[in-house]
């Protein structure tokens, strides 16, 4: 009840039409898996660098329609995020704006669910520029595949740990990790992820 008043809320925010596809139920057999790079963690201060995603139709990930992007910065990339990313300043200097990046991205997922690692991060990124360019957070069902993960794989006490780290799900579930790190590449493996826990006995029927 609670969300479906908030999201009317957020549907008479809206301020460019254009969009209010988002607000639209969806009926379809289809997810985006979405992953973003950025300068770091806190979503108030932190910038988009780059952004992946890919369209899984059923049990079939298009390939041929994936979305990247990189975007421009306004403030500095500090030295850890680097290290995590390996993106610095020289590697945008032809890096598109927001503005640019954000209608497009939204285009491309529509009112189709998003699926990630740790997505509502990703969630609290994007409806940041979401906010200043259209007025609303982005709206979308979210699909959390560590939550997806530890339901597989939970322990039989609550004592008991659960490495939840990505590389581990990976290897867990026998997937390939795919070349650098990058938003791309971590959306085609998360949607390798969620393909492999999806078929299993826990989400039986859940997804179709």
């Amino acid at each position: 009840m609670f969300d479906c008043l908030k999201r009317a809320w957020q549907r008479k925010r809206l301020k460019d039409p254009r969009f209010d596809f988002l607000f639209e139920p969806y009926r379809g057999d289809e997810v985006v898996v979405l992953d973003t790079e950025t300068t770091g963690m806190n979503p108030k201060k932190d910038e988009i660098l780059s952004i992946g995603a890919v369209i899984v139709r059923k049990n079939r990930i298009e390939l041929g329609q994936a979305f990247e992007a990189w975007l421009k910065p306004r403030g500095e990339i500090g030295e850890e995020s680097i290290k995590i990313h390996g993106i610095r300043r020289i590697d945008l200097e032809h890096g598109e704006s927001p503005e640019t990046v954000i209608p497009r991205l939204l285009e491309f997922i529509g009112n189709r669910p998003l699926v990630g690692y740790y997505i509502r991060f990703d969630q609290r990124m994007l409806s940041r520029y979401t906010r200043e360019l259209l007025g609303v957070d982005l709206p979308n069902t979210l699909i959390e595949l560590s939550e997806m993960y530890y339901r597989r794989y939970r322990k039989s006490s609550a004592h008991e740990f659960v490495d939840l780290k990505f590389d581990t799900i990976l290897e867990t579930l026998d997937l390939p990790r795919l070349g650098k790190h990058d938003a791309l590449n971590d959306a085609v493996m998360s949607a390798l992820i969620y393909l492999k826990l999806k078929s299993m006995p826990e989400y039986k029927g859940a997804f179709s």
